[in-house]
């Protein structure tokens, strides 16, 4: 079997997705994105093309490796968001060939369900609760919520309270029936993000995530100092070696990585086996669509140190476009009381509808994250 193409599709809301194909007729699926960097990934896909087409699609460590290391410079988000994509549809020709679900290739199934959560937004305690209420309606017990907008690096306390009070609303209504993620998003500094961190503490959360960028992981340590609340950080750290000083510290208690921009489903179960050792915790991050969740789930089937799973199903993103829309059969996705089966469906379990795919991909327009200020001018993390 050789690979004969490489087709890709940008499509609504700020997916894109990658098409292998080969002379046997069995193709996979990926998907490759840096949200707000499409093009960019797209050209770095572009660059490889050559290299790929010809090859065996089954060597797929083999392209790992000449992917991430032919080059002189390496990593970064938008080069391992293209190896994430082509190592997912490799993945999912492998499986498709063989008859067999991705899991099964890489050791075989370590659970029966998986725990999935979602995202609520909400800018007021009221909005938060209804929203909170909803989630737990439709089955889930467990959810994420942003913390704050933007934060200066010495802020008003009224900000501090306010997300205190969207916690609290939250426990006023469902008490501990549901667990409940806070995301800083890298939004706050490390002198805020100790008085956040100290004042969501006595709601025991499930997480806080990302309190600082992970360019400021060291700044952890002082932050795990005044909270019992355990750390989820690493949606914007893209290799086992960007994962290797994080391990070692140990300030953090369960990683992020996503599959569709640390190096795909080959990269993370690296990852994941790392945490393993270092008695980390996983819980992949995935605000994306369909073949990443996909790829994502095949990945948390086999490894035993991941407890939930994120996904994008009513994200505020997703307006006029979900993940369910492309897929041929949605009921893969089913959740029940929060979890989702495992898929015993060949490669990926998926298949995307791909006239739909097409006729989306017509209606792309780029998305770009907000670009925030703070009160006096200064530019704010987003």
């Amino acid at each position: 079997m050789k690979i004969t193409d490489l087709k890709l599709y940008r499509v609504p809301p700020r997916w894109q997705f990658l098409k292998v194909e080969t002379d046997e007729g069995i193709y996979g699926w990926g998907e490759p994105v840096t949200e707000g960097r499409v093009d960019t990934v797209a050209a770095a896909i572009g660059e490889s093309k050559d290299y790929l087409i010809g090859q065996d699609p089954f060597r797929i460590e083999d392209h790992w490796q000449v992917m991430y290391r032919s080059f002189f410079y390496r990593g970064g988000p938008e080069y391992m968001s293209a190896i994430s994509g082509v190592d997912q549809a490799l993945w999912d020709i492998k499986g498709k060939a063989l008859g067999v679900p991705v899991y099964e290739l890489l050791g075989g199934a370590v659970r029966d369900r998986l725990q999935v959560y979602r995202w609520i937004g909400g800018d007021r305690p009221a909005d938060v609760k209804k929203q909170a209420r909803e989630a737990y309606d439709q089955g889930y017990r467990a959810l994420k919520m942003n913390a704050t907008e933007e934060l200066h690096y010495i802020d008003s306390y009224k900000k501090v309270d306010a997300v205190a009070e969207r916690v609290a609303a939250i426990r006023e209504e469902l008490g501990y029936d549901m667990d409940i993620a806070v995301d800083f998003h890298g939004r706050v500094h490390k002198p805020m993000a100790k008085v956040l961190a100290k004042a969501l503490s006595p709601y025991h959360l499930m997480f806080i995530e990302e309190p600082v960028l992970p360019q400021n992981n060291e700044a952890l340590r002082d932050i795990a100092g005044v909270t019992d609340t355990p750390i989820a950080t690493g949606e914007r750290m893209f290799s086992r070696w960007d994962y290797k000083k994080l391990f070692e510290e140990g300030y953090a208690d369960i990683i992020q990585p996503d599959l569709s921009h640390a190096g795909g489903i080959s990269e993370c179960k690296k990852i994941a086996a790392m945490a393993e050792a270092y008695d980390f915790a996983v819980a992949p991050h995935c605000p994306l669509g369909p073949v990443a969740l996909a790829s994502c789930i095949a990945l948390d089937s086999c490894t035993p140190n991941v407890f939930i799973q994120e996904q994008s199903l009513g994200i505020h993103y997703n307006k006029g476009s979900e993940l369910m829309d492309y897929l041929q059969d949605a009921s893969v996705f089913n959740y029940e009381n929060g979890y989702v089966r495992l898929n015993p469906r060949p490669g990926l379990g998926i298949e995307l509808n791909e006239d739909y795919v097409k006729e989306m991909s017509a209606k792309w327009q780029d998305w770009k994250n907000p670009k925030w200020r703070n009160h006096d001018g200064t530019v704010a993390e987003w």
